[in-house]
């Protein structure tokens, strides 16, 4: 737990065209230095224009979060797979600039997500993290009513879950590839 206050005024909202390019930093910070993402290199802030477009253009939520007239995080819900059976799950992602992790602006995004989606009638979400030691993640989703299970998905009128499994082959994950 941050031993650093709150910011006063944090404000949750829909990210607009004028947000895209604090999105781009903070999104190219992690690629480069965390996680969450396996991306190698950065999108440029075009390709992030149009990833924003494509989510919202779906009727996903897309939020960010405001201190101070700062953009320092941003959190949205993407389909989760392609196929029909997945059509009412969704995958959230989330992502803060680090001069403002652990000052629970993380749980306030993603409350404002787990809103919208519920509302726009989505009944799943998977958080799909990177790194099984990233304990901040996995505890702010855990805190946040998430399970550890595969996918999920509605087919022949049930809900039906997967399960994720991997299996190293010839060396694994022992040697660089």
């Amino acid at each position: 737990m941050s031993t650093r206050p709150p910011p006063a005024n944090v404000t949750i909202c829909a990210c607009e065209e004028g947000h895209v390019a604090a999105v781009t930093t903070i999104y190219a910070y992690q690629v480069l230095h965390g996680l969450a993402s396996f991306e190698i290199e950065p999108p440029s802030e075009k390709e992030m224009r149009q990833r924003r477009l494509d989510i919202v253009s779906r009727n996903y939520p897309y939020l960010v979060a405001e201190c101070a007239g700062e953009v320092v995080g941003y959190a949205y819900a993407s389909p989760y797979r392609p196929r029909p059976a997945y059509r009412h799950t969704a995958e959230n992602s989330v992502y803060l600039h680090p001069a403002w992790a652990g000052r629970g602006i993380g749980r306030q995004l993603m409350w404002a997500l787990l809103a919208e989606c519920e509302a726009r009638g989505l009944r799943q979400i998977v958080a799909i993290i990177g790194d099984s030691a990233n304990c901040a993640s996995i505890g702010l989703h855990r805190s946040l009513g998430f399970r550890e299970v595969g996918g999920v998905g509605f087919k022949f009128g049930r809900w039906v879950d997967s399960v994720l499994m991997q299996r190293d082959l010839g060396a694994g994950d022992t040697t660089p590839p």
